[in-house]
């Protein structure tokens, strides 16, 4: 009996310590996010940096003399933050240039035409120097070509026209189920005999802005492959309707693009070694590389900028993580992923241990939570973090993807994390001339930074 009230008070003072312990805990991190939050809204360097990228260096296409001015811009800022390493790893990139501006329009009547503005969407060949000028058929997606058969298509140009779907909330969702139509519509309709696309801009609002983005040949020769163009979602009404009027419709469209050889370029890294465990590898990034027509501020100036701040913000409130905490702004997701390859490439051939990654490629607007690839068990761990985020409103975490860029990383253990912003308003700028930094609002931008330096922190505090 004695033992029994030895063992049960031996029990309950552990209970007691235990409960403390985790109070005590939950305390200093509540305290340690607020002073992320807090220093973010009111020293945050993430705004500025982007107003650099954006209205001193513009848009950053693989390849470009702009995409090499970011990389020597944000290795001298990273430098500033007097972190313990910054270097910058070569890559192979694509150089895809747009040439003179694109030019289009469909003529009713000899004679009687309607302008529109497009796009040449990225890698496309160029059309002839005289510019290509056809009947046109309208498809509500590549699945139509088939039933058309090439009897009908042979000769002239198709005219994707499937909508993003306006009812779903996800607008990453309705993304993803009609961008197949820009991006292997040429291949897919090459095969008809088709001499050109045009395709609705990916874009949930109607507006006069073409929206280019990545498009792909395959295997292909050169010889076969014809070019594609975005047209503004305005624009593929009226062409739809005047279609729908007068069927003998003709197209004319003229692009001058071209591709060149592969040229040098690099991802830009930063870190803050490890006190502890620096054998453990936390990544934290964005895209560096964007398209043309716009200054990429939101795709992906917004991400690389968060990303940077979460090393300033470490710096800043004086935290020292216990592994390794690296910020890599990767270079080309937009047209190869090679960035990101050649990232996990040289991190495999180093066995480093890489145990959580995080990228924010979904725009500078307002934070809603994370999106999770992992373990069950890993993300039981990550729900047990929800409760810190709720006074932020940043508390939506769900199972799902994570980003382009640290997807080559992904192994059996890794836990992998997308920022995931409100996105209702992302596709009226994504890829588009009016992806430029007066639609970034200083406030959401340095919310999302706070947000991915909460995030990370914890991870490095409480590992999985």
């Amino acid at each position: 009996m004695k033992n029994n009230y030895k063992v049960k008070s031996k029990l309950a003072i552990f209970f007691v310590f235990a409960f403390a312990y985790v109070g005590l805990s939950q305390n200093a991190d509540e305290e340690q996010i607020k002073k992320l939050y807090d220093t973010a809204l009111t020293e945050g360097d993430g705004y500025d940096w982007l107003n650099y990228l954006s209205n001193q260096i513009g848009g950053r296409l693989s390849g470009s003399i702009q995409a090499q001015q970011a990389v020597d811009y944000t290795k001298a800022q990273l430098d500033s933050l007097g972190v313990d390493k910054v270097w910058l790893q070569p890559v192979m990139v694509p150089k895809w240039v747009r040439g003179t501006p694109e030019f289009a329009y469909f003529e009713t009547l000899p004679g009687t035409t309607t302008n529109v503005p497009i796009c040449a969407i990225g890698g496309s060949v160029a059309t002839s120097p005289n510019g290509v000028k056809a009947n046109i058929i309208e498809v509500q997606g590549i699945e139509q070509l088939a039933a058309l058969g090439r009897e009908k298509i042979q000769g002239k140009i198709v005219f994707f026209n499937k909508p993003m779907d306006a009812t779903q909330i996800n607008t990453f969702t309705a993304y993803s189920n009609c961008v197949n139509q820009r991006y292997a519509g040429a291949l897919e309709a090459s095969e008809f005999g088709a001499v050109g696309v045009i395709v609705r801009s990916m874009n949930l609002r109607l507006d006069d802005y073409p929206h280019t983005g990545s498009m792909n040949y395959g295997e292909q020769p050169v010889s076969e492959r014809i070019p594609a163009a975005a047209i503004s979602t305005n624009a593929a009404e009226l062409l739809s309707t005047s279609l729908k009027l007068n069927p003998a419709i003709k197209f004319y469209f003229k692009q001058n693009c071209k591709q060149f050889n592969d040229v040098e370029s690099y991802n830009v890294i930063g870190e803050i070694r490890g006190t502890t465990k620096p054998e453990e590898v936390i990544v934290v990034g964005g895209h560096l590389d964007s398209w043309d027509l716009g200054d990429g501020s939101h795709d992906d100036g917004a991400g690389c900028v968060q990303s940077m701040e979460v090393l300033n913000l470490f710096k800043k409130t004086g935290y020292k993580p216990k592994r390794t905490v690296r910020v890599v702004l990767f270079m080309n997701e937009e047209n190869g992923l090679r960035g990101g390859k050649k990232y996990a490439e040289i991190a495999s051939t180093k066995n480093e241990k890489h145990i959580f990654a995080l990228e924010s490629d979904s725009g500078g607007f307002s934070p809603r939570g994370f999106t999770f690839e992992s373990s069950d068990k890993d993300f039981d761990k990550v729900l047990e973090w929800k409760s810190l985020f709720k006074p932020y409103l940043v508390h939506y975490f769900e199972k799902g993807f994570s980003g382009a860029d640290i997807g080559p990383l992904k192994n059996e253990g890794l836990v992998l994390a997308g920022l995931r912003p409100d996105s209702q308003r992302y596709f009226d700028h994504h890829h588009a001339e009016n992806d430029t930094f007066e639609h970034v609002n200083k406030r959401e931008l340095q919310l999302g930074a706070a947000s991915m330096a909460s995030l990370i922190y914890l991870v490095d505090k409480y590992g999985f």
